[in-house]
């Protein structure tokens, strides 16, 4: 028994140092320094707080006009670490399947006027309503989810969205690179399940399913409570003249007058949301006009249809009385058994929201203010190789609990349990990164000069003209 568990070690050892070897053949400038940087962030005690304190961590041999010098005008190849991540073990559903989530996570910076491409981010507040936009760096992040209750996720992938940036554009280009990854990495064969998307409502769930229709996906994502939908168009009777319908009757989600009687409905026990009752009805498309994203779409809009899901749960915490939560899929024919995982693979999604919290609150994400948004990725790049360390060291840490805190088996210590023993791995891994040079710092600006270049200040919000989507528009008009 003993030597199974040393061999399962030796491996877990083997490919956590293997990805240090890959992480910094992925930095071609400053590497020494960014290797170190992500290595203090890993064995600081605590929060990360200041990008300055990391430097007084042991593991940070640098001072600290080496790491800003890294972060400023080092090299780091995202696409690199994209591979060296997709290569890595995913973790799967109970059938085998890759589940994905998607979702945006703002870096504000309200307080940075002379950083540029910053856009205003929807930021929740803490009482009801309290809802505001503060400007910052918005990052689309893409991550792999376990099944059951967990903190853990595996991230995939990281992009900024920029003022010029569709969203939508952007997350299929961001999707289409990742499930390439996957299929070269050998996650995904031909005959596999196909991929599950979860993601929420700020994201066009119809224009995606259609973008993305030759991917071997599913899509699924909340919908606003307010939407109305249409019912496939009902058969034509004999002998009946002018235009046939393209849409059915109205589903409006807000009024169940309109509702027909749904093709499934089950109920299960959970130990967290009490009864779940799921309710679906089949091939429900969105009616599309030439706006917005539809707005450069030549010839006649797509009829997207899909399956709507009426989630409907006892409790949840902290509310005894929940609305009930409205889900697309873009396949059709479903079973029950498939309503079944949707819900409950969306239900997986919010594990997302501990990797940002550990992100930030405890991996110091948002920590530094960093003036370029060019540093602001390298810094991001960091932290996705730096979590991947960590996942790859579950098996590996030990339970170096506080006195107040419960025990945790081996395999299910949270990432910032598994942090505090990485120190202690750290030495036993991969160590790429050579000792530092001796070296004096520059004489800097002589005392008693002023800056006669100050910093530019940049504006906030979108660049992109509406001229280009309403043109098009009134041109058909014509």
């Amino acid at each position: 028994m003993d030597s199974v568990h040393d061999q399962a070690r030796a491996a877990a050892l083997g490919e956590l140092s293997r990805f240090r070897h890959q992480f910094y053949a992925s930095l071609p400038a400053r590497a020494d320094a960014l290797f170190e940087l992500t290595d203090a962030v890993l064995c600081a005690d605590g929060p990360v707080t200041a990008l300055v304190d990391l430097t007084l961590v042991a593991e940070h041999r640098r001072g600290h006009g080496a790491m800003y010098d890294a972060l400023n005008h080092g090299r780091v190849e995202p696409e690199r670490i994209r591979r060296a991540v997709a290569s890595l073990p995913l973790p799967r559903a109970a059938d085998g399947r890759i589940v994905l989530a998607v979702d945006v996570s703002p870096w504000l910076r309200s307080d940075a006027p002379s950083s540029a491409d910053r856009l205003f981010c929807h930021v929740y507040g803490r009482g009801k309503g309290q809802a505001q936009l503060i400007s910052g760096w918005p990052y689309s992040f893409f991550a792999a989810l376990e099944p059951g209750r967990t903190s853990w996720t595996a991230l995939l992938d990281a992009v900024r969205l920029g003022p010029a940036d569709d969203a939508s554009v952007v997350t299929a280009q961001q999707l289409r690179a990742v499930i390439g990854g996957l299929v070269t990495a050998g996650h995904w064969r031909a005959g596999d399940p196909d991929i599950l998307i979860v993601t929420d409502a700020g994201y066009d769930v119809t224009r995606l399913a259609f973008v993305l229709a030759d991917l071997p996906v599913e899509l699924l994502g909340r919908l606003r409570s307010d939407r109305v939908l249409r019912r496939p168009k009902p058969p034509r009777p004999p002998g009946t003249t002018g235009r046939p319908p393209k849409h059915g009757p109205e589903f409006a989600l807000a009024r169940p007058a309109t509702w027909p009687e749904p093709v499934h409905t089950t109920t299960s026990a959970t130990s967290r949301y009490g009864t779940a009752t799921a309710t679906s009805w089949d091939r429900l498309h969105p009616r599309l006009t030439h706006r917005g994203c539809w707005a450069d779409h030549d010839g006649e809009l797509p009829l997207i249809e899909g399956t709507l899901i009426r989630l409907q749960v006892e409790h949840l915490p902290g509310d005894r009385d929940p609305k009930p939560v409205w889900l697309w899929s873009s396949t059709t024919g479903a079973t029950a058994a498939d309503v079944g995982r949707w819900w409950q693979s969306f239900l997986r999604r919010f594990d997302l929201e501990h990797t940002f919290r550990l992100l930030k609150q405890t991996l110091g994400w948002t920590a530094p203010k960093i003036r370029s948004p060019q540093a602001a990725d390298r810094w991001t790049w960091l932290l996705v190789a730096a979590h991947t360390q960590l996942r790859l060291a579950r098996p590996l840490a030990q339970d170096l609990r506080r006195p107040w805190e419960k025990p945790a088996p081996p395999g299910r210590l949270t990432p910032a349990r598994v942090r505090r023993g990485f120190r202690n791995l750290r030495p036993h891994t991969a160590l790429p990164a050579s000792a530092p040079k001796p070296a004096h710092p520059g004489p800097g600006r002589p005392p008693g000069s002023r800056n006669r270049r100050p910093a530019p200040h940049h504006h906030v919000g979108k660049i992109t003209s509406r001229e280009p989507a309403i043109t098009p528009r009134q041109q058909r008009a014509g």
